[in-house]
């Protein structure tokens, strides 16, 4: 019986005529992708959402992807271990790489815990492509924040490889933006993400 090769050694890319730069020039803005990194409660999806709709006022066209969302459907078989961890980061951030290529601003909330799967991220797509905002909450407010009860349990042992307890979170080195989500009001935490994709070129000052 012959063996089939791996499909991936018999599949080209397909070059569009309609390409990202043209689906930029529609939609007036760049596409790229806004990583929202940070502890479990470190206020990720809120502060996402709520730069989404910021930009949707403006007429951009956005998509958030959300941690808990994302493993109800695409990643709904990984478990929490490291590496599944690594898998779910790697399969949103060739999600994410799709959306941006779309000409969309793709925001995502994932905790993200290591380094290197958040570098691996960046290196997927050009520079400028990827900005990577810390959301810096202190683990005694995402504690706080808590309303589902994880620190609890997780310090309780009955939570394993839990971020931040029994699983290291790995801080950003030279994050793009840095937010302080643990005082700083939610309306200013998102007018400085606003400010910031400004200055970065994805969308025109007063857009």
């Amino acid at each position: 019986m012959t063996t089939q090769p791996p499909i991936a050694n018999n599949v080209v890319w397909h070059h569009a005529t309609v390409t990202r730069q043209r689906r930029e020039q529609q939609n007036g803005h760049r596409g790229a992708i806004i990583w929202f990194t940070g502890l479990s409660g470190a206020g990720k999806s809120t502060l996402a959402h709520a730069v989404e709709e910021a930009l949707h006022q403006r007429g951009c066209r956005t998509f958030v992807l959300d941690g808990d969302n994302v493993r109800h459907g695409l990643c709904k078989d990984l478990g929490f271990s490291r590496e599944d961890r690594i898998e779910n980061i790697r399969r949103i951030g060739e999600v994410a790489k799709l959306f941006m290529e779309s000409g969309v601003i793709v925001l995502t909330a994932f905790i993200s815990p290591f380094r290197a799967d958040r570098e691996r991220v960046r290196g997927m797509v050009g520079q400028g492509d990827f900005i990577e905002i810390y959301c810096d909450t202190p683990i005694e407010i995402c504690e706080a924040r808590d309303t589902k009860g994880l620190y609890e349990k997780a310090r309780a042992g009955q939570i394993a490889e839990f971020t931040g307890i029994s699983s290291p979170y790995e801080t950003p080195e030279k994050p793009e933006i840095m937010v302080n989500t643990g005082k700083a009001e939610l309306d200013a935490c998102a007018r400085q993400v606003i400010d910031e994709m400004v200055r970065y070129g994805v969308i025109a000052n007063g857009q």
